[in-house]
């Protein structure tokens, strides 16, 4: 049987309802979709701008993989989901440079974006992710 651990991080926002930040099950990490929130204080940051959300979400995706001893270089899939498609371009460029930084392999994760409806309106963008840990 696969020992479960939830996966919790004060360097990325807490989980806000019955759910954890991420799961850690064998070699997989699930970390639970993430927004551009301030881990501290919970706030929504950077209203209107796609790319600074984009940049604050996926660091908040990394402090959930790093908190199950990963790195962002072990995700090998992450979900974008945007509320309008004129964002798409300006969440791109930041998402690029992001992977770029943070994934010394060259390897970069598989993506899907999808355009939706989020819980809250200052949220342009909302990103969750999968790592793949060597045991």
């Amino acid at each position: 049987m696969i020992v479960k651990k939830a996966l919790s991080t004060t360097k990325a926002p807490a989980a806000a309802h019955s759910f954890s930040q991420g799961v850690h099950a064998g070699d997989i990490v699930q970390v639970s979709g993430q927004g551009p929130q301030d881990p501290e204080t919970g706030q929504y940051l950077h209203a209107g701008d796609v790319g600074r959300q984009t940049t604050q979400t996926l660091e908040n995706v990394r402090h959930v993989v790093e908190a199950s001893g990963g790195t962002f270089d072990d995700v090998v899939s992450l979900r974008v989901f945007l509320t309008d498609q004129s964002n798409f371009a300006g969440m791109n460029e930041a998402y690029e440079a992001f992977v770029k930084e943070h994934v010394p392999s060259g390897a970069l994760p598989a993506r899907t974006t999808v355009f939706v409806g989020l819980p809250w309106p200052e949220m342009l963008v909302e990103i969750d992710g999968m790592a793949v840990l060597e045991r």
